[in-house]
């Protein structure tokens, strides 16, 4: 049996954050990361996949300066993101949030990302075991609390502390809080990931060098069903770009209202497409007059397999903690990641570090007030937007880019929520409306599982 100060299940940005974080204040601690194969990597190391970009101010909130990032992990620095509706559009050039980053922000390689991240845990002393997983975890509560985890090659390892970053599908992470939750309540019901996440689809292409768009980010919102539902083109290295998109999972095409609205479905779709259909019509919509898809091929040694990869996208509000049972759950698996902005890279990193410093302190009982000050704001301002726009349609969409167009124009500091004299009454409406929408979450709000319902 090994012993260990702290344990921590999944080796992605959270886990490994957690593992430096807790190496450098001295503790002994040991990543148990089941390992995926990926064509983009020789090695095993965890999922990652996602869209893979970075903002001004989430540099900041991730808590790594952009100058420490190796060159290699860098694809492209961008100046812009592009929004379109069905028929309106915007383009953002500024966050109007603060940030030492002095770009509008960047994309990344996200497997080079985590593993540099896995790189850095183990410079500071952190032991990154890989290739096997967590079959299950028991906690000993009858003193200072203490885990064993069985793992799948037959160890034992117990554990002082153990922090949770298995990501969005929380495997580990709803077997164990399911010990600490209301048998009427239990965690795995709450961030069941079939209900609680988005699926993301994306494929690897290579761009005409007269298309391609080296800084800027693409959104298409109210082409495609579903709440935040929207595709995506993001630049990489050379002419490749990821052309992804991500959905609400198991949705029912006949439940669709107004679906001759989308401009991505088709008359005779008798469920809703697979991604890889979506990024073709995408394609099509947008470059089919003068281009087709030939002239957009797989990078096919590229993502997971084949040039293509799916991966789940947590698109819920975030739970607490069990502390006083000397447990943190971190980044996806605590459901930090937005499914609005596709982004939670960088509160993944954030939060994975604050659990591994606390946990190596002995002082965990202070993660879930720390992670709400460190990341509250983030967490509010993406529960708020989501909710906003949880129901619209495509004329909806193209009213909002319409007046947000019109904001932009009048404002130089890019911030999208101030009161415009062209855009009137819609644009006081559209504050309203986010301001009292901000209300209903704030003093942590946002949270769907607090840590006094925990029965430990």
């Amino acid at each position: 049996m090994k012993r260990v100060d702290v344990a921590i299940v999944g080796g992605g940005p959270a886990g490994a954050s957690a593992a430096r974080a807790a190496a450098e204040q001295g503790a002994d601690a040991l990543v148990v990361e089941k390992g995926v194969p990926r064509a983009d990597r020789e090695e095993l190391g965890p999922d990652s996949t996602d869209a893979a970009g970075m903002l001004d101010y989430w540099v900041d909130l991730m808590g790594i300066p952009y100058e420490e990032i190796p060159e290699r992990v860098v694809h492209r620095e961008l100046d812009r993101t592009e929004f379109f509706g069905p028929t309106e559009s915007c383009v953002l050039e500024a966050t109007g949030i603060e940030s030492s980053y002095d770009g509008f922000g960047f994309t990344f390689h996200r497997a080079r990302m985590d593993d540099w991240l896995r790189e850095r845990a183990l410079e500071s002393g952190a032991e990154y075991r890989v290739g096997t997983s967590v079959t299950d975890v028991a906690t000993d509560l009858s003193g200072s609390p203490t885990h064993m985890l069985t793992l799948a090659d037959g160890e034992d390892v117990e554990a002082d502390s153990l922090v949770l970053a298995d990501g969005p599908q929380r495997q580990v992470t709803m077997r164990v809080l399911d010990r600490f939750s209301p048998d009427d309540r239990p965690t795995s019901q709450v961030m069941a990931p079939n209900t609680a996440n988005h699926i993301a689809y994306q494929e690897y292409r290579e761009f005409p060098e007269e298309l391609f768009d080296p800084a800027s980010l693409k959104f298409w919102w109210g082409v495609m069903p579903g709440e935040t539902a929207y595709p995506w083109v993001f630049p990489n290295d050379g002419t490749v770009a990821r052309v992804g998109l991500t959905m609400p999972i198991g949705m029912d095409i006949d439940a669709i209202p107004n679906r001759e609205e989308y401009d991505l479905l088709r008359p005779e779709d008798d469920r809703v497409p697979r991604g890889g259909t979506y990024v073709e019509r995408l394609l099509e919509r947008e470059y089919g007059d003068e281009y087709d898809l030939s002239d957009f091929p797989l990078v096919e040694d590229r993502g997971k397999r084949g040039g293509t990869e799916t991966y789940p996208i947590s698109s819920t509000r975030p739970i607490e903690s069990p502390t006083a049972a000397n447990i943190a759950v971190a980044g996806g698996a605590m459901g930090t990641t937005s499914a609005f902005h596709e982004g939670g890279y960088h509160l993944a990193v954030r939060t994975g570090r604050i659990a591994g410093d606390l946990a190596a302190k002995g002082r965990l009982g202070a993660y879930n007030d720390q992670w709400h000050e460190a990341i509250g704001d983030e967490i509010l301002r993406n529960v708020t937007f989501a909710d906003i726009v949880a129901d619209y349609g495509p004329s909806d969409w193209d009213k909002a880019f319409s007046m947000a167009s019109d904001i932009l124009a009048d404002e130089s500091d890019g911030r999208l929520l101030k009161y415009s004299v062209k855009t009137g009454i819609r644009g006081a409406r559209l504050v309203g409306k986010y301001k009292m929408t901000k209300r209903k979450y704030r003093n942590g709000k946002y949270v769907q599982f607090r840590e006094d319902e925990y029965t430990v």
